[in-house]
């Protein structure tokens, strides 16, 4: 994705940034009526101007940041599937397969959650 282009090019380890771009291709291609966006360095995708999921890339992990709510909702899959998280964001280490059917239903819930949504962030 021509958006993220730059972001990418700024991960120095080839491994991090090919995984990343698969990732954000990956949400780009399952949720083609996302916006794919730059916002706070941050690779984003947002719907009708709210915000979605956010990705960033840590030393250890990839970081996904589905608001407070997303974390919330889905705080045990997120533990089985292995990964931590904060209040915020969920971490995917590198050396970990990526749980796209758990990734699918965090974006799909925050899609639905938010479909009346006129903020960027939820209130």
């Amino acid at each position: 994705m021509e958006v993220f282009a730059e972001y990418l090019n700024s991960v120095d380890d080839p491994l991090q940034r090919e995984r990343t771009e698969y990732v954000l291709s990956w949400v780009g291609e399952t949720f083609p009526d996302l916006v794919p966006k730059i916002a706070w360095n941050q690779p984003m995708f947002t719907d009708h101007e709210t915000f979605i999921i956010a990705f960033s890339v840590a030393k250890q992990h990839l970081s996904v940041a589905p608001e407070k709510a997303g974390i919330h909702q889905f705080a045990d899959r997120i533990v089985q599937a292995g990964y931590t998280h904060t209040h915020q964001l969920f971490r995917i280490p590198w050396k970990s397969p990526v749980d796209f059917a758990l990734l699918q239903e965090v974006i799909k819930f925050n899609i639905s959650d938010k479909k009346d949504c006129t903020t960027f962030w939820r209130q």
